[in-house]
């Protein structure tokens, strides 16, 4: 029996039509204001950020946009001792105090950093109040005051122009746009720490400011000659107590005049709002009616909400890639937790996990597509501090890709553009994209496996490939025991997924010689440390201790699947004595980030018992009521004895790629189902997820039964699918289907049910 196309995309339509728009609960709800800019609202469209909060003495609007860095280089990692030989001729001495001066104590100084860009303060009559305060998730948009009194206004930035939008009803405001407290004297070296210290220290003249009648402005001129604006406009409509206003940030990598494109821009936003405001709309009703998902865990189910919604605010293709805090600059007088930058130790790889299974390629590029761009730095400073040919990545790195500095045994690791490389490789097998395969992918992996060959060129004891300077994020921190003598678990299983993912695409272009001489060099590389037990240690003779934050040690389970339950019992004792230890060590020392990646590992596991607890924790203890992921513990609960409240996105959007991995696997080479969904959770459903070959999937379980699983090919090839009623593994093309099953295919869709 054949089905029409146009009926299976009625079965879809009808889904989406329930349930594609996030609720209101789904959203922010404030009953008591804001009063601190990390618990703000966010807006952002990748490019500009906003941040809205306060008690309506001032409501204040914290604006920011993505390529506002200080580029001041870092003076040590230019001179002549600055190379990998000397590094490790000093390590080998124990010159203690000489490597930290050279390598991590330039971080202490208050730039290169990630920059705000000021704010905008809006004032009311005396009992003008900000709350109820919400962000609808379904059109991006705050909202503050009281709709019900008509005095209430709200607060957009559009979904691609760069452009943000304040509409007021009732009351008068008075605006005030203030840029930040950048004047003052740089103090040199400072103390280590989460934040740099104040932004006065970046010692920049005094900000330009103008105003009149219907706006103001300023402009600022950074280090080197850069210069931004910010122009804010506004207008009364006529015979209304309505306001409008509009703002908009540009740079002198735009224009010359960035204040005239400022101004420009912000003023024909302003004549063109109810446009905008339409194409913004749409573009959110888009990405909400593309992919969703519910689950009978409600926190669980709201916090990937609110991070799917802080994913498409921060990701654009046209704009930079997530930093620590993406588009929402710190606003409180004081440089960026970390100086807001781009760390490659896991940061920017789990921002970026969610999009592969979660159907968002397109703002995946955007990462993709800067990692490319600027190779050449990346490329250069391999050349200068390695000596070697190849790719390596700064660990450490701002908006140019340039070495900032910090911990050295991680900022001038071996392996970082190994682990980044995972990322091309991903997006070739979700996209089936050849032409992304030929011109980008298989030539950074390339690039990454040249270089990876020289610097294991060295022989261990038995023969084997090794590494000099070899590390695991961040055991033992940086102290001088953070080398291993040995190669660690983490730097192997990136090497060795490397060289076999090159080979494996060199298959791919029908390079027969290349594909050999990488598996070649793979198998020129030792085994994985284990213990007795089966455990991934963290190096040869030497397991993880104590409870610790990064699963760098685990690394071959997830993401990099070289080891993996399909594989076989070995496989799986690995995988379970790996997390049995997790569990034993306790989560003392974890952040949030850490519940998120323990989501992912135990899902890859098939134990949705252990993922859901893992995410329920995240969303109960280690967000801020924004959802913003703050490292720390802030329930009171005890999970951990980090308590601080450093706001970083990584942990969201692992928390978001759990989820999707609890519901959605592909990487051992059939569709699953819900794999990894707790016997609990009896009704469950996604619309329009991702699975590798370029698969689009959308299934349901209701009481306890999957009712039906979907799956479009956008290659036209046919999907190899896990039955899951039985189990059975069965390829569509071959037509064979298992008993008990009924499959109706109409061109590339193909729709699996259970017999009646």
């Amino acid at each position: 029996m054949m089905m029409t196309v146009s009926l299976l995309v009625a079965i879809m339509a009808s889904a989406v039509a329930q349930d594609a728009q996030p609720t209101a609960e789904q959203g922010l709800r404030y009953d008591k204001p804001a009063m601190v800019w990390d618990e703000a609202m966010p807006l952002g469209n990748g490019l500009l950020g906003g941040l809205v909060w306060g008690d309506g003495k001032p409501v204040k609007i914290s604006l920011d946009r993505t390529d506002l860095w200080d580029l001041r280089p870092v003076p040590e990692f230019h001179g002549k001792d600055y190379t990998y030989k000397t590094m490790r001729v000093w390590e080998k001495a124990g010159r203690v105090k000489e490597l930290e001066a050279m390598y991590d104590n330039p971080y202490n100084r208050p730039a290169p950093t990630k920059i705000p860009a000021g704010r905008i303060e809006l004032t009311f009559r005396d009992g003008w109040s900000a709350v109820p305060a919400s962000l609808d998730l379904a059109k991006a948009e705050a909202k503050c005051g009281n709709p019900a009194g008509n005095e209430f206004l709200s607060v957009w930035i559009h979904a691609t122009d760069p452009v943000g939008f304040v509409e007021i009803w009732g009351s008068a405001p008075t605006f005030k746009l203030t840029a930040p407290a950048f004047a003052g004297q740089e103090p040199g070296d400072g103390k280590p720490a989460i934040s740099m210290g104040d932004l006065k220290q970046l010692g920049y003249p005094a900000a330009k400011t103008a105003e009149g009648a219907d706006f103001q402005s300023y402009e600022q001129e950074g280090w080197g000659g850069f210069r931004w604006a910010v122009f804010l406009s506004w207008k009364k409509l006529d015979n209304s107590d309505r306001w409008q206003a509009a703002w908009s940030i540009a740079t002198t990598n735009e224009d010359p005049n960035p204040l005239a494109l400022a101004e420009k821009r912000a003023r024909a936003g302003l004549q063109d709002i109810e446009t905008l405001r339409a194409s913004h709309q749409a573009w959110w009703r888009k990405w909400w009616d593309d992919t969703w998902l519910e689950v009978p865990n409600a926190a669980v189910e709201r916090q990937w909400y609110l991070d799917t919604y802080k994913f498409g605010a921060a990701a654009r293709r046209n704009a930079p890639p997530i930093t620590l805090q993406g588009p929402w600059t710190a606003d409180d007088g004081k440089l960026p937790p970390w100086k807001g930058d781009y760390h490659h130790d896991l940061n920017t790889q789990l921002s970026y996990w969610p999009c592969y299974s979660g159907n968002r390629l397109e703002q995946g590029l955007g990462y993709l597509d800067w990692l490319w761009s600027t190779r050449e730095n990346a490329r250069d400073w391999t050349r200068r501090f390695f000596e070697m040919p190849g790719l390596n990545v700064p660990m450490t790195a701002d908006i140019q890709q340039n070495q900032i500095g910090g911990w050295r045994q991680y900022t001038h690791s071996s392996t970082t553009a190994a682990w980044l490389a995972h990322h091309f490789y991903l997006h070739w097998k979700y996209s089936q994209d050849r032409t992304f395969l030929e011109q980008r992918a298989y030539p950074w992996l390339l690039d990454c496996a040249v270089f990876a060959e020289s610097v294991t060129a060295e022989r261990d004891a038995n023969g084997k490939r090794t590494l000099p300077l070899s590390s695991s994020p961040e055991i033992n921190d940086n102290r001088p025991n953070a080398w291993f003598p040995a190669i660690t678990n983490y730097d192997l299983a990136l090497f060795r997924w490397l060289f076999a993912a090159t080979a494996e695409l060199a298959d791919e272009l029908k390079s027969p010689e290349q594909a050999a001489h990488w598996r070649a060099v793979l198998d020129e590389l030792p085994g994985f440390a284990l213990g007795d037990d089966g455990r991934l240690l963290v190096a040869p003779d030497y397991p993880l201790k104590d409870s610790h934050r990064h699963f760098s040690h685990l690394m071959a389970i997830h993401p990099l699947g070289l080891i993996d339950a399909s594989q076989g019992a070995n496989c799986q004792i690995a995988i379970n004595a790996a997390l049995d230890e997790l569990d034993r060590l306790g989560s003392s020392q974890w952040c949030g980030y850490s519940f998120a990646w323990q989501a992912n590992l135990a899902a890859r596991n098939h134990d949705g018992v252990r993922a859901e607890k893992a995410l329920d924790t995240f969303a109960n203890a280690f967000v801020l009521r924004n959802g913003f992921h703050c490292n720390g513990d802030q329930s009171g609960k005890g999970f951990s004895k980090m308590t601080y409240r450093p706001f970083t996105l990584e942990g969201n959007f692992a928390a978001a790629a759990g989820l999707q991995e609890m519901l959605l696997q592909s990487h051992a080479g059939a569709i699953e189902v819900f794999p990894a969904v707790p016997d609990t959770w009896k009704d469950a459903r996604f619309h329009r997820l991702r699975a590798m070959g370029a698969f689009i999937v959308s299934a349901e379980k209701k009481d306890g039964t999957v009712r039906y699983v979907e799956i479009l090919s956008e290659t036209g090839k046919a999907p190899v699918i896990r039955s899951p009623w039985s189990g059975a593994i069965f390829a569509l093309e071959k037509g064979v289907v298992p008993s008990g099953i009924r499959v109706t295919n109409s061109g590339d869709h193909w729709l699996i049910e259970p017999e009646q």
